[in-house]
């Protein structure tokens, strides 16, 4: 703990510290309830994802075994771009999902089979999801970074720089109210020696 001076200055200054301590508090208690409310929300929306993703998947199994030609469908389509946004929570930056951008490969209609046109556009819809998912988990890691540093910040300010301030406070109060209280002894003691010498003269 640094050494602080015992002025009404610096009493001054401690309290101004104490009151900045104490105002800043529960915006930072604000923020981790915002910030844990996000996570679960994004937890949220990542399982409700995979969901689909895994409700597609079964009804493309239903189908999938009719069709006996081999089509390497990777070779048909790629990703070409993922476009994000920048978006905020709780005035910290995250990446939003806005789209896939593909590159389909042409191919002969007359000799492809017809289901591949379908399978293309399931996999343009399930690749979507998965990078959404990719972004969502993004999203997760930048807000629980922000958490741990929020939680530290509650924690320095909880069990150190308030005590540790009110501490400063009660030290400079008890060393002025001393020096007030010596002070007042020296004056009695000043006066009590003047009224002395009157009675001697």
């Amino acid at each position: 703990m640094a050494k602080i001076r015992l002025t009404k200055n610096e009493l001054k200054r401690q309290k101004e510290i104490l009151a900045r301590l104490t105002r800043y508090l529960p915006t930072l208690e604000l923020k981790k309830q915002q910030l844990i409310n996000e996570i679960r929300n994004k937890v949220r929306q990542i399982d409700a994802v995979k969901a689909e993703i895994e409700r597609k998947e079964k009804q493309i199994y239903e189908w999938v075994d009719v069709f006996a030609e081999e089509v390497n469908l990777e070779e048909l389509i790629r990703v070409r771009e993922i476009v994000t946004d920048t978006g905020n929570v709780a005035g910290i930056d995250i990446p939003v999902f806005k789209d896939v951008i593909f590159e389909i490969k042409d191919y002969d209609f007359m000799t492809t089979p017809m289901w591949v046109d379908y399978a293309i556009e399931v996999c343009r819809e399930q690749i979507k999801k998965k990078v959404e998912i990719q972004v969502l988990e993004e999203q997760i890691r930048i807000l629980r970074e922000e958490l741990r540093v929020t939680v530290q910040r509650i924690n320095l300010f909880e069990k150190v720089k308030i005590p540790e301030t009110r501490e400063n406070i009660r030290k400079i109060q008890i060393f002025l109210g001393d020096l007030q209280t010596a002070e007042v002894v020296r004056g009695k003691i000043a006066k009590a020696k003047l009224e002395k010498r009157r009675e001697v003269s």
